[in-house]
């Protein structure tokens, strides 16, 4: 069910990206928000299992269309690099705060109510969010909508990988995907070899991994006072690590979710750093950047599970976990050595 939902939402995103750019931003994510919330509540009426993974194929394509299109509509909105790097993490503590209650909150609903009552919950609450986001995007000055034009299309990816931050940027989120969010579906395992079988405490972990992007994010505006981007890579990078190798150690729930907000404080750290990166990799297809920027994570995020559920197989639950370590880390060094921002073609040596 997770790689059906996460891997339609990778490999669209190209053509989302490249949508948003033409067909407006706003747009775009207002009409991908009400089909997500559309096809969440059939899931919640399904009748089959097939129905059920038909929707969340569509869900994953359509949704695509919403928080990765958001930060490239912040990128447009805040032309600044350093205020930029503010806005892209005050953006993230909201869409964070929904993870962080969603987890918390779906554990407690599905001990209660089910799988059904998890999506009609979810369903119900979105569409409440899609009214509202249809009247307050009616005034955010946004380019208007002009015809797609393949030439355009093809120079607007053209421009992206003309860059050549792009495949460190894009590399780097896919080996993300794959260690850190490709392990969420086995939490519940984890959890059981520490004797805990609640649904419930499975969501309190996850959402310890969103308190810590929150607690970053809110930090960010005196973090980049202190750091440069490349030093920010690092130190989050050392973290994520360090909470992999003792989450290896298969400690009990209220330790595991610790080292989750641990985990989520240096993911958050290193992947909002090569997100700003990709925010410049052009200037005239952002959309398309941003969405091939997503592409890779989710793809990443898609193949984790297939990873995680065949390494726990063969070789127990604390090996993966120190592969964890080492991928996330080397991550961390080759971005902050190749990562660097640029103005007006000229290389700057130090980040924000």
């Amino acid at each position: 069910m997770s790689t059906a939902f996460t891997f339609p939402y990778a490999f669209a995103q190209p053509a989302l990206g490249t949508i948003g750019d033409f067909f407006g931003k706003s747009r775009l994510m207002n009409l991908s928000l009400a089909m997500v919330v559309i096809t969440t509540l059939v899931c919640a009426f399904a009748q089959n299992f097939s129905l059920l993974v038909a929707m969340r194929v569509i869900a994953g394509i359509l949704a695509g269309g919403i928080y990765p299109v958001g930060v490239a509509m912040v990128g447009d909105l805040v032309p600044d690099v350093h205020k930029r790097q503010v806005a892209i993490g005050q953006l993230l503590a909201v869409a964070l705060t929904g993870n962080l209650i969603g987890a918390t909150v779906s554990g407690v609903i599905g001990d209660l109510l089910g799988w059904r009552g998890v999506f009609f919950s979810i369903g119900a609450f979105g569409l409440i969010v899609a009214v509202i986001a249809f009247f307050a995007f009616r005034g955010l000055p946004t380019a208007k909508p002009k015809p797609i034009n393949v030439a355009a299309v093809v120079a607007g990816f053209r421009s992206v990988f003309a860059d050549p931050r792009a495949k460190i940027c894009f590399g780097s989120v896919f080996f993300e995907g794959i260690v850190i969010h490709g392990m969420f579906p086995y939490v519940a395992l984890l959890l059981l070899l520490a004797g805990q079988t609640h649904s419930s405490f499975a969501g309190l972990v996850i959402a310890g991994f969103g308190l810590g992007g929150i607690a970053y994010s809110l930090a960010v505006p005196l973090v980049i006072l202190r750091f440069n981007d490349r030093q920010l890579m690092v130190i989050g990078a050392s973290c994520a690590a360090v909470a992999f190798v003792l989450i290896a150690l298969n400690p009990v729930w209220y330790m595991l979710a610790a080292l989750f907000v641990v985990l989520g404080i240096g993911f958050y750290m290193l992947h909002t750093c090569i997100q700003l990166h990709a925010t410049e990799l052009t200037q005239t297809a952002r959309g398309t950047a941003l969405s091939m920027h997503s592409c890779a994570f989710f793809s990443g995020q898609a193949l984790g599970p297939i990873y995680y559920g065949y390494a726990y197989g063969h070789a127990g639950t604390s090996k993966p976990m120190l592969v964890g370590a080492a991928v996330i880390l080397a991550v961390g060094l080759v971005c902050a050595r190749y990562l660097r921002h640029r103005r007006h073609g000229l290389t700057l040596a130090e980040g924000p």
